[in-house]
């Protein structure tokens, strides 16, 4: 019997888990987090600004099993990243402190 009870717990906690892993990122909370960091000011869903759109970077990403961690590198070390006008600058940094904010953001961009 505590062998039942044991088996049925631990399935009901990894099945908590396992939805958790794959749930829909939170767009509202994506979108507030991008706008209070300044991403807006280059970025945009489908409207073409000084940087890539979400959906080019969704784009570029599709299909590629690192795709998730390099994008959360590339957002959190802040590389130089250079645009279609031929100019360079050093991308801002997120605070690697707000890592589930990012990983969130980083979900919500791949998705577009």
């Amino acid at each position: 019997m505590k062998s039942v009870a044991l088996l049925a717990t631990v399935a009901a906690v990894f099945s908590l888990v396992s939805a958790s892993a794959f749930a829909a990122p939170d767009a509202e909370a994506a979108q507030k987090y991008a706008k209070d960091n300044g991403c807006t000011k280059c970025h945009a869903v489908d409207k073409t600004k000084k940087g890539p759109t979400y959906t080019k970077t969704a784009a570029k990403f599709k299909g590629k099993a690192d795709a998730e961690a390099k994008l959360f590198d590339q957002l959190t070390k802040g590389p130089k990243v250079k645009f279609e006008d031929g100019t360079e600058e050093e991308h801002k940094a997120l605070d690697t402190k707000e890592s589930a904010q990012i990983k969130n953001l980083v979900q919500w961009i791949l998705a577009q």
